[in-house]
């Protein structure tokens, strides 16, 4: 896995992931009010720029079939322009950027639930949607079952894919927080307070 850029900014790059239903929206919501964190530099992926926000429609629609394949260089591309456009001026001004979703959730759902060959994805992801690197990524993890009744009915393409889907999402969350070295799995089974609370913690441990 690549690592943090050696290089300190003043700004930092956050990200928030999870499965589908884990609370990613909430917390990063809050972890951006707490931080300051201005409504342009509150990021989504794949969207937030005028291309990403196209190519999300049509990843999370239900009239097309799309292979994991495919959704891969989708995301990746959203992903470049976000970067290119949005983080990296953010950054090199001295801005912070909370973003939810980032790489873990191309791994976990392309690469592990779609059956990927893992390293081929995170190849591709490293090298055409690699920096920016986030200072830290915090994955939620949270029984799927419970992110389920959390979040409801399925929405689009992707969360339709059942709850069986969803737990080899999960393990790939955990399988990607033991592999890159800015990742925190954090327990997101508590209250919305709590959950906060562990992120605003691991955020003062990045600013030490």
């Amino acid at each position: 896995m690549q690592e943090p850029n050696a290089e300190r900014r003043t700004g930092l790059f956050l990200v928030v992931d999870g499965v589908d239903g884990c609370g990613k929206t909430t917390q990063a919501r809050r972890l951006a009010e707490a931080l300051g964190v201005p409504e342009e530099l509150r990021l989504r992926e794949p969207g937030s720029t005028a291309v990403g926000e196209r190519l999300r429609e049509l990843l999370l629609s239900r009239e097309h079939h799309i292979e994991p394949a495919v959704e891969t260089l989708l995301f990746a591309a959203a992903r470049r322009q976000m970067l290119d456009e949005l983080v990296a001026p953010a950054l090199a001004a001295g801005e912070t950027v909370v973003c939810e979703r980032f790489h873990p959730s191309t791994y976990a759902y392309q690469a592990v639930a779609g059956e990927l060959e893992e390293e081929a994805v995170l190849g591709l992801l490293h090298g055409w949607a690699g920096d920016p690197v986030p200072d830290r990524l915090f994955l939620l993890d949270v029984d799927v079952e419970e992110a389920a009744r959390r979040r409801g009915a399925a929405s689009d393409r992707i969360e339709a894919k059942g709850v069986e889907f969803q737990r080899r999402v999960a393990e790939g969350y955990r399988r990607y927080a033991e592999r890159d070295p800015a990742a925190r799995l954090i327990d997101g089974s508590g209250s919305e307070d709590e959950v906060h609370e562990l992120l605003i913690r691991e955020v003062a441990r990045v600013c030490r």
